[in-house]
Protein backbone atom coordinates (compact mmCIF):
# COMPACT_ATOMS: atom_id res chain seq x y z
CA UNK A 1 0.00 0.00 0.00
CA UNK A 2 1.22 3.45 -0.43
CA UNK A 3 1.04 6.30 1.61
CA UNK A 4 -1.95 7.65 0.65
CA UNK A 5 -3.59 4.50 0.81
CA UNK A 6 -2.95 4.15 4.61
CA UNK A 7 -4.00 7.74 5.03
CA UNK A 8 -7.20 6.91 3.40
CA UNK A 9 -7.77 3.44 5.34
CA UNK A 10 -6.48 5.89 8.57
CA UNK A 11 -9.18 8.24 7.61
CA UNK A 12 -11.96 6.05 6.72
CA UNK A 13 -11.03 4.33 10.56
CA UNK A 14 -11.16 7.40 12.33
CA UNK A 15 -14.76 8.51 10.23
CA UNK A 16 -16.54 5.25 11.71
CA UNK A 17 -15.05 5.79 15.18
CA UNK A 18 -16.50 9.49 15.42
CA UNK A 19 -20.00 8.01 13.93
CA UNK A 20 -19.76 4.95 16.38
CA UNK A 21 -18.66 7.28 19.52
CA UNK A 22 -22.07 9.96 17.98
CA UNK A 23 -24.22 7.01 18.48
CA UNK A 24 -23.23 5.69 21.75
CA UNK A 25 -23.59 9.60 23.00
CA UNK A 26 -27.31 9.52 21.43
CA UNK A 27 -27.20 6.49 23.97
CA UNK A 28 -25.93 8.10 27.46
CA UNK A 29 -29.79 9.45 28.78
CA UNK A 30 -30.65 5.56 28.22
CA UNK A 31 -27.65 4.31 29.81
CA UNK A 32 -27.21 6.39 32.28
CA UNK A 33 -30.84 5.79 33.09
CA UNK A 34 -30.36 1.96 33.26
CA UNK A 35 -27.07 2.15 35.34
CA UNK A 36 -29.16 4.05 38.04
CA UNK A 37 -31.99 1.37 38.07
CA UNK A 38 -29.33 -1.26 38.44
CA UNK A 39 -27.98 0.27 41.29
CA UNK A 40 -31.30 0.80 42.96
CA UNK A 41 -32.56 -2.54 42.15
CA UNK A 42 -29.77 -4.59 43.50
CA UNK A 43 -30.60 -7.65 44.69
CA UNK A 44 -27.89 -10.06 46.31
CA UNK A 45 -28.47 -13.84 45.16
CA UNK A 46 -27.25 -15.29 48.34
CA UNK A 47 -29.41 -13.65 50.75
CA UNK A 48 -32.74 -13.34 48.70
CA UNK A 49 -33.39 -17.14 48.72
CA UNK A 50 -34.01 -20.07 50.65
CA UNK A 51 -33.58 -22.78 49.35
CA UNK A 52 -35.44 -26.20 49.82
CA UNK A 53 -34.04 -29.10 51.06
CA UNK A 54 -35.80 -31.33 48.10
CA UNK A 55 -38.36 -30.72 45.89
CA UNK A 56 -40.98 -32.99 44.07
CA UNK A 57 -41.01 -33.05 40.45
CA UNK A 58 -43.89 -35.42 39.78
CA UNK A 59 -46.50 -33.59 41.87
CA UNK A 60 -45.32 -29.61 41.86
CA UNK A 61 -44.95 -27.36 38.59
CA UNK A 62 -41.68 -26.07 37.95
CA UNK A 63 -42.42 -25.22 34.12
CA UNK A 64 -45.88 -24.04 32.70
CA UNK A 65 -47.00 -27.61 30.38
CA UNK A 66 -48.19 -25.15 27.66
CA UNK A 67 -44.35 -23.96 27.18
CA UNK A 68 -43.06 -27.49 27.58
CA UNK A 69 -41.04 -28.66 23.59
CA UNK A 70 -43.97 -31.85 23.37
CA UNK A 71 -47.13 -29.81 24.32
CA UNK A 72 -49.45 -29.96 21.65
CA UNK A 73 -47.75 -32.90 20.32
CA UNK A 74 -48.11 -36.60 20.09
CA UNK A 75 -45.40 -37.52 22.29
CA UNK A 76 -46.85 -34.94 24.89
CA UNK A 77 -48.09 -36.52 28.49
CA UNK A 78 -51.24 -35.98 29.68
CA UNK A 79 -51.10 -32.69 31.16
CA UNK A 80 -52.57 -33.49 34.63
CA UNK A 81 -50.48 -36.92 34.93
CA UNK A 82 -47.23 -37.23 37.07
CA UNK A 83 -45.29 -38.16 33.74
CA UNK A 84 -46.21 -34.37 32.48
CA UNK A 85 -44.65 -32.82 35.72
CA UNK A 86 -41.58 -34.86 35.39
CA UNK A 87 -41.35 -33.80 32.03
CA UNK A 88 -41.82 -29.95 33.32
CA UNK A 89 -39.20 -30.70 35.51
CA UNK A 90 -36.57 -31.75 33.28
CA UNK A 91 -37.58 -28.72 31.18
CA UNK A 92 -37.34 -26.19 33.99
CA UNK A 93 -33.71 -27.70 34.40
CA UNK A 94 -33.01 -28.17 30.51
CA UNK A 95 -34.22 -23.77 30.13
CA UNK A 96 -32.07 -22.58 33.41
CA UNK A 97 -29.41 -24.79 31.24
CA UNK A 98 -29.64 -22.97 28.22
CA UNK A 99 -29.37 -19.56 30.50
CA UNK A 100 -26.53 -20.56 32.17
CA UNK A 101 -24.47 -21.82 28.66
CA UNK A 102 -25.90 -18.34 27.47
CA UNK A 103 -24.90 -16.14 30.19
CA UNK A 104 -21.09 -17.64 29.97
CA UNK A 105 -20.86 -16.91 26.57
CA UNK A 106 -22.52 -13.26 26.85
CA UNK A 107 -20.36 -12.77 30.21
CA UNK A 108 -16.92 -13.56 28.14
CA UNK A 109 -18.15 -11.44 25.47
CA UNK A 110 -18.61 -8.47 27.93
CA UNK A 111 -15.61 -8.72 29.60
CA UNK A 112 -13.53 -8.82 26.58
CA UNK A 113 -15.21 -5.22 25.91
CA UNK A 114 -14.80 -3.58 28.97
CA UNK A 115 -12.69 -0.40 28.69
CA UNK A 116 -12.58 -0.67 24.96
CA UNK A 117 -11.88 3.45 23.90
CA UNK A 118 -15.46 3.11 21.52
CA UNK A 119 -17.27 1.48 24.34
CA UNK A 120 -15.97 3.81 26.83
CA UNK A 121 -19.24 5.27 27.54
CA UNK A 122 -21.62 2.61 28.54
CA UNK A 123 -18.36 0.76 30.27
CA UNK A 124 -20.15 1.82 33.80
CA UNK A 125 -23.39 0.03 32.33
CA UNK A 126 -21.44 -3.27 31.13
CA UNK A 127 -20.24 -3.60 34.67
CA UNK A 128 -24.09 -3.78 36.02
CA UNK A 129 -24.41 -6.11 32.90
CA UNK A 130 -22.10 -8.27 34.13
CA UNK A 131 -22.68 -8.65 37.06
CA UNK A 132 -26.29 -9.41 37.15
CA UNK A 133 -25.71 -11.86 34.42
CA UNK A 134 -23.12 -13.68 37.22
CA UNK A 135 -26.25 -13.36 39.49
CA UNK A 136 -28.45 -15.01 37.47
CA UNK A 137 -26.01 -18.20 36.86
CA UNK A 138 -26.25 -18.64 40.93
CA UNK A 139 -30.03 -18.76 40.65
CA UNK A 140 -30.07 -20.94 37.71
CA UNK A 141 -27.15 -23.26 38.69
CA UNK A 142 -28.26 -23.77 42.04
CA UNK A 143 -31.04 -25.07 40.59
CA UNK A 144 -29.64 -27.11 38.40
CA UNK A 145 -27.11 -28.56 41.09
CA UNK A 146 -29.11 -29.23 43.74
CA UNK A 147 -32.02 -30.78 42.36
CA UNK A 148 -31.62 -31.68 38.65
CA UNK A 149 -28.42 -31.41 36.54
CA UNK A 150 -26.84 -29.22 33.99
CA UNK A 151 -27.60 -30.50 30.51
CA UNK A 152 -24.51 -29.80 27.81
CA UNK A 153 -25.42 -27.59 25.09
CA UNK A 154 -25.44 -28.75 21.64
CA UNK A 155 -24.73 -24.93 20.53
CA UNK A 156 -21.81 -24.79 17.92
CA UNK A 157 -20.10 -21.48 18.17
CA UNK A 158 -19.43 -19.12 15.03
CA UNK A 159 -15.86 -18.90 14.36
CA UNK A 160 -14.10 -15.67 15.44
CA UNK A 161 -14.56 -12.67 12.82
CA UNK A 162 -11.59 -10.92 11.70
CA UNK A 163 -13.62 -8.22 11.14
CA UNK A 164 -14.02 -6.12 14.78
CA UNK A 165 -16.99 -4.74 13.76
CA UNK A 166 -19.06 -7.21 12.33
CA UNK A 167 -17.81 -9.82 15.53
CA UNK A 168 -18.92 -7.08 18.18
CA UNK A 169 -22.49 -6.60 16.03
CA UNK A 170 -23.30 -10.35 16.07
CA UNK A 171 -22.27 -10.51 19.99
CA UNK A 172 -24.81 -8.22 21.04
CA UNK A 173 -27.25 -9.21 17.93
CA UNK A 174 -26.94 -12.88 19.23
CA UNK A 175 -27.28 -12.12 23.38
CA UNK A 176 -30.67 -9.78 22.30
CA UNK A 177 -32.18 -12.58 20.29
CA UNK A 178 -30.82 -15.40 23.01
CA UNK A 179 -32.11 -12.92 25.96
CA UNK A 180 -35.56 -11.91 23.93
CA UNK A 181 -36.91 -15.34 23.71
CA UNK A 182 -36.10 -16.31 27.82
CA UNK A 183 -37.55 -13.69 28.61
CA UNK A 184 -40.68 -14.40 26.76
CA UNK A 185 -40.63 -17.97 29.49
CA UNK A 186 -39.72 -15.80 32.35
CA UNK A 187 -42.35 -13.28 31.59
CA UNK A 188 -45.14 -16.03 31.27
CA UNK A 189 -43.81 -18.52 34.08
CA UNK A 190 -43.29 -15.40 36.54
CA UNK A 191 -47.15 -14.92 36.84
CA UNK A 192 -47.83 -18.57 36.73
CA UNK A 193 -49.73 -19.04 40.08
CA UNK A 194 -49.39 -23.12 39.71
CA UNK A 195 -45.70 -22.98 39.74
CA UNK A 196 -43.55 -23.89 42.79
CA UNK A 197 -42.75 -20.71 44.38
CA UNK A 198 -38.73 -21.40 43.45
CA UNK A 199 -39.56 -21.56 40.20
CA UNK A 200 -41.68 -18.22 40.06
CA UNK A 201 -39.13 -16.58 42.30
CA UNK A 202 -36.04 -17.59 39.30
CA UNK A 203 -37.89 -16.40 36.08
CA UNK A 204 -39.32 -13.30 38.22
CA UNK A 205 -36.01 -12.53 39.42
CA UNK A 206 -34.51 -13.17 35.81
CA UNK A 207 -36.83 -10.88 34.17
CA UNK A 208 -36.59 -7.84 36.46
CA UNK A 209 -32.81 -7.40 35.18
CA UNK A 210 -33.61 -9.04 31.95
CA UNK A 211 -35.79 -5.91 31.14
CA UNK A 212 -32.91 -3.01 31.23
CA UNK A 213 -30.61 -5.71 29.15
CA UNK A 214 -32.94 -5.93 26.48
CA UNK A 215 -33.49 -1.96 26.05
CA UNK A 216 -29.63 -2.03 26.57
CA UNK A 217 -28.84 -4.52 23.81
CA UNK A 218 -31.36 -2.91 21.08
CA UNK A 219 -29.65 0.08 21.76
CA UNK A 220 -26.57 -0.95 20.97
CA UNK A 221 -27.35 -3.26 18.24
CA UNK A 222 -29.25 -0.62 16.16
CA UNK A 223 -26.28 1.75 16.68
CA UNK A 224 -23.72 -0.74 15.78
CA UNK A 225 -25.81 -2.23 12.77
CA UNK A 226 -26.02 1.75 11.45
CA UNK A 227 -22.51 2.49 12.04
CA UNK A 228 -20.84 -0.16 10.76
CA UNK A 229 -23.61 -1.79 8.28
CA UNK A 230 -23.45 0.97 5.50
CA UNK A 231 -20.01 0.20 5.13
CA UNK A 232 -19.78 -3.80 4.70
CA UNK A 233 -19.92 -4.58 1.26
CA UNK A 234 -23.27 -6.75 0.07
CA UNK A 235 -21.35 -9.88 0.46
CA UNK A 236 -20.45 -9.22 4.34
CA UNK A 237 -24.07 -7.85 5.12
CA UNK A 238 -25.98 -11.25 3.63
CA UNK A 239 -23.50 -13.25 5.84
CA UNK A 240 -24.62 -11.29 8.98
CA UNK A 241 -27.80 -11.43 8.19
CA UNK A 242 -27.61 -15.62 7.15
CA UNK A 243 -25.52 -15.76 10.62
CA UNK A 244 -28.06 -14.28 12.51
CA UNK A 245 -30.69 -16.21 10.46
CA UNK A 246 -29.17 -19.58 11.53
CA UNK A 247 -28.73 -18.53 14.96
CA UNK A 248 -32.48 -18.01 15.82
CA UNK A 249 -32.73 -22.07 14.28
CA UNK A 250 -30.14 -23.17 16.76
CA UNK A 251 -31.31 -21.03 19.69
CA UNK A 252 -35.11 -22.56 19.31
CA UNK A 253 -33.43 -26.13 18.29
CA UNK A 254 -32.33 -26.13 21.98
CA UNK A 255 -35.03 -26.40 23.51
CA UNK A 256 -36.11 -29.33 21.69
CA UNK A 257 -33.85 -31.66 24.15
CA UNK A 258 -33.37 -35.30 23.04
CA UNK A 259 -31.40 -35.44 26.91
CA UNK A 260 -34.52 -34.20 28.66
CA UNK A 261 -36.43 -36.65 26.43
CA UNK A 262 -34.13 -39.91 27.17
CA UNK A 263 -34.64 -38.77 31.16
CA UNK A 264 -38.20 -38.78 30.65
CA UNK A 265 -38.24 -42.07 29.71
CA UNK A 266 -39.35 -41.91 25.95
CA UNK A 267 -38.01 -44.82 23.63
CA UNK A 268 -36.55 -42.60 20.72
CA UNK A 269 -35.89 -39.41 22.07
CA UNK A 270 -34.55 -38.08 18.91
CA UNK A 271 -37.21 -38.85 17.02
CA UNK A 272 -39.37 -36.97 19.22
CA UNK A 273 -37.54 -34.05 18.98
CA UNK A 274 -37.69 -34.13 15.79
CA UNK A 275 -41.34 -34.39 15.81
CA UNK A 276 -41.99 -32.08 17.98
CA UNK A 277 -39.77 -29.44 16.05
CA UNK A 278 -41.94 -29.90 12.91
CA UNK A 279 -45.79 -30.41 15.08
CA UNK A 280 -47.80 -27.58 14.06
CA UNK A 281 -48.24 -26.72 17.68
CA UNK A 282 -44.76 -26.06 18.31
CA UNK A 283 -44.27 -24.15 15.12
CA UNK A 284 -47.27 -21.58 16.31
CA UNK A 285 -45.27 -21.67 19.45
CA UNK A 286 -42.17 -20.42 18.03
CA UNK A 287 -43.61 -17.81 15.82
CA UNK A 288 -45.89 -16.20 18.83
CA UNK A 289 -42.43 -15.99 21.31
CA UNK A 290 -40.28 -14.96 18.13
CA UNK A 291 -43.02 -11.96 17.15
CA UNK A 292 -41.26 -9.22 19.79
CA UNK A 293 -37.35 -10.07 18.30
CA UNK A 294 -38.59 -10.76 15.06
CA UNK A 295 -40.47 -7.03 14.55
CA UNK A 296 -37.25 -5.52 16.15
CA UNK A 297 -34.58 -6.74 13.48
CA UNK A 298 -37.06 -6.37 10.24
CA UNK A 299 -38.03 -2.99 11.82
CA UNK A 300 -34.39 -1.93 11.76
CA UNK A 301 -33.44 -2.76 8.83
CA UNK A 302 -31.30 -5.63 9.71
CA UNK A 303 -32.88 -8.57 8.59
CA UNK A 304 -35.54 -8.20 5.40
CA UNK A 305 -37.45 -11.87 5.65
CA UNK A 306 -37.80 -14.28 8.54
CA UNK A 307 -35.40 -16.82 9.00
CA UNK A 308 -35.83 -20.17 7.26
CA UNK A 309 -36.56 -23.50 8.96
CA UNK A 310 -38.00 -21.79 12.33
CA UNK A 311 -41.47 -21.32 11.97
Amino acid sequence: MTTEDFAAVADRSAEKGARLREAIAAMSGTVERLTELSRSKYQNPYAALVWPDSVRPEEDWFFSPELTSLYGTDHGPEVESPAARRLAFQEAANFFSLNIHGEKALMEGIAARLYRRDLLDVSDYLHHFLDEENKHSVYFGGFCRRYAKIYRSRHVPFPGDADRSVADFLFFAKSLLFEEHADQYNVVQGKDSRLHELARFINQAHHADETRHLVFNRAIVQALWETHAPDWDDVTREDVRARLGQFFVTTWREYYNPDVYADCGLDDPWQAAEDAWAAPAQRAHRRAFSTRCLRFFQSTGILEEEPADVF
